[in-house]
């Protein structure tokens, strides 16, 4: 019975091919016309994708994928026609393709080597880069969105799903008023991602390089009294104002020293993370009454979770600070941007008025 089924399929498919193949000899002008429309662009506006034709994919496959990601109409008369004009030598590889190519542009591409897209890619992410920022990037550069990744990374369920497998992610990041859940965690590093990738094995590369840190610090934040989310946040804090690995000891003194003296945190980076789009750092300076859980200003202790993604400098400075009586300091923004620090107000007047007051 199978080979008969099998027998009458290839009949079947001889007599559509022979059917075919007599319109398009007959030149009709109806034949003509169904045939370039079936080949033709899916649309007049240009739209590029990453299109991948994985190791052992027939030709077959590869219509069958076109397909379904929209970049052709069907795929029997398509075979037929790149058969025609042999281009089934497809090659391995990720492809930039656009909807609107028709089927021999698509194949004409497919078809050359040169033409594939780097197995990797090499995305360099700097310390103080805020989530957002890291989203862009990776998806400038690969197949996943800045939406997707943004989506994920606020995802409930899957990063419930991530605190079995990195113990230094705790409950405190499923608060709703965090602005990225995962901010604080995606290690700042230089990355090779996969062009064609996903949202999850990218963000489990970050996490597993914050892991890398983590482990290696294990003991100094298991004898902290402060939790591993405050930890990360102060380092975010420290990242953003200190702007030199130099002052980052000093610098996360200075919030130790505040906290113990029950004097509250006031650190303007905060405001900017407060109002997450500005032009200019002044407009941290002079918000100091945004009403947000993030504003040090306006709110003692420290904040809801981390302000960007800290490298290991600042981490390691929260585990170990400088010891020092500072309570304030300044950056000189208008000059070489060297911090200052004071262990009264009116010492830090005196470097506000030394330094800013211009």
């Amino acid at each position: 019975m199978k080979k008969k089924k099998k027998k009458k399929k290839s009949a079947a498919k001889k007599i559509w091919i022979a059917i075919l193949l007599v319109l398009v000899l007959a030149g009709g002008f109806t034949a003509t016309f169904a045939l370039n429309k079936l080949v033709s662009p899916m649309q007049s506006e240009s739209q590029t994708q990453i299109f991948a034709v994985n190791q052992g994919d027939s030709v077959k496959t590869v219509l069958k994928n076109l397909q379904q990601e929209g970049f052709i109409r069907e795929t029997f008369v398509s075979g037929l026609y790149i058969k025609y004009l042999k281009l089934e030598d497809v090659k391995l590889g990720n492809y930039e393709l656009d909807k609107s190519w028709s089927v021999q542009e698509i194949f004409e591409t497919l078809n050359d080597p040169t033409a594939a897209l780097p197995v990797d890619v090499k995305i360099t992410i700097p310390e103080g880069t805020w989530a957002k920022g890291i989203a862009q990037k990776v998806a400038a550069n690969t197949s996943v969105t800045e939406e997707e990744l943004l989506a994920l990374w606020n995802d409930d369920a899957y990063l419930r799903s991530l605190m079995n497998e990195y113990e230094f992610l705790t409950e405190d990041i499923l608060n709703d008023e965090l602005r990225v859940k995962l901010e604080g965690y995606l290690f700042p590093d230089t990355y090779f991602f996969y062009v064609v990738t996903t949202p999850e094995a990218v963000t489990k590369k970050f996490l597993d390089q914050t892991n890398v840190i983590y482990q290696k610090y294990k003991e100094d934040f298991d004898a902290s009294e402060y939790s591993i989310h405050e930890i990360f946040t102060l380092a975010s804090m420290t990242q953003f104002e200190a702007g030199s690995d130099a002052y980052n000891g000093l610098v996360s003194g200075v919030w130790f020293n505040r906290l113990k003296s029950g004097m509250k945190l006031q650190s303007s980076v905060t405001v900017c993370y407060a109002l997450y789009n500005y032009e200019h750092w002044k407009d941290c300076e002079v918000n100091p009454d945004i009403d947000s859980p993030f504003n040090t200003y306006k709110y003692a202790g420290i904040p809801i979770g981390p302000i960007d993604n800290p490298g290991e400098s600042a981490i390691a400075s929260v585990l170990h600070p400088t010891d020092s009586k500072y309570l304030y300091f300044i950056a000189d923004v208008y000059g070489d941007g060297q911090l200052y620090f004071a262990e009264t107000y009116a010492q830090h007047q005196e470097n506000i008025r030394k330094y800013l007051e211009k």
